[in-house]
């Protein structure tokens, strides 16, 4: 099951929807018992009692009127998660290594935006670019605290789409270019278009992910590359924090498919099963580079040759 929040010209609040194929069901009258807070405490409300919400939601799905999705506008199906936790690196990107040690940071919830919005980049000039990481996202069901890998699917509800969209500097491991602050700027975060449940997906180690800027494919890879795997990220994760419903672990990117994102471009990113969503990039300061594929994470980074 796929569930969004969209809204119309009509909604007051973005609504609960269920996607199916170019369309959407509103299933807000499934959820309307649960409102009284946020967006994001009513997604968290959702997963902690989807089992009870589910016959209705399916019986929705089943015969709710379908609007095309042309016609609403999709919301970050998550507005403000209370942690994200995002993967350093964790992808073999053909190299012939042992598995590095595997590491996390915390984006900043303030970060996230959703379908059609804008990633707006910041006018420090610090940074020497600013690049995409397209990244499968874990939607996590809580609370969850020291998962062990056997049961690590207990505690995950589905999956999303995210842009890591990362600032990079002189030193790539500069507070401000290396570390979560880099990654942290408002709209930095872009998730979506949905929550595909996890039942929906028989293996989140073997899924496709695409990304494309003004149409040109950058990001092509699959997430059975990763290093370490979707078990060993819940574990982790968990090992060291409490996660509650709603909260995203971020499974890092290939980067291999890095490149710059810059004014007037428009991001578009795609995971099989879950969908596709696209954002608009906007740069005050209207700094332009190079456009392709850049090897490396580093100021001596140039696009790759074709």
């Amino acid at each position: 099951m796929k569930l969004a929040l969209f809204e119309t010209a009509n909604t007051q609040e973005p609504h609960l929807g269920l996607i199916v194929d170019d369309a959407i069901v509103d299933a807000e009258s499934a959820v309307a018992h649960l409102r009284g807070g946020s967006a994001q405490e009513l997604v968290a409300l959702i997963i902690d009692g989807f089992g009870s919400l589910r016959p209705e939601l399916e019986a929705l799905l089943a015969s709710g009127e379908r609007v095309p999705l042309a016609d609403v506008r999709l919301r970050a199906p998550l507005p403000r998660p209370s942690k994200i936790l995002a993967c350093i690196g964790n992808y073999w990107e053909h190299a012939q290594r042992e598995a590095r040690p595997l590491n996390m940071f915390l984006k900043s919830p303030d970060s996230v935006i959703g379908p059609g919005d804008t990633v707006v980049l910041p006018t420090t000039t610090d940074p020497w670019v600013f690049q995409h990481e397209a990244e499968l996202a874990i939607v996590m069901k809580g609370p969850a605290k020291g998962v062990p890998q056997a049961d690590a699917f207990d505690s995950v509800f589905g999956y999303t789409c995210m842009i890591d969209v990362s600032a990079r500097g002189e030193g790539r491991r500069t507070w401000r270019a290396g570390s979560w602050m880099g990654k942290s700027f408002d709209t930095f975060g872009p998730l979506g278009p949905c929550i595909l449940t996890a039942d929906e997906v028989a293996d989140p180690n073997d899924l496709w992910v695409k990304f494309w800027s003004n149409g040109d494919l950058r990001h092509d890879y699959s997430t059975n590359d990763m290093e370490h795997r979707v078990p060993e990220l819940v574990e982790f994760a968990t090992s060291i924090m409490t996660l509650s419903s709603g909260d995203v672990i971020s499974c890092g990117t290939n980067h291999e498919g890095l490149g710059p994102m810059q004014d007037g471009e428009l991001a578009e990113i795609e995971i099989q099963d879950i969908g596709r969503m696209a954002v608009h990039v906007s740069d005050p300061l209207k700094r332009t580079w190079e456009r392709g594929i850049y090897m490396g994470t580093d100021s001596t980074a140039r696009p790759a040759q074709p």
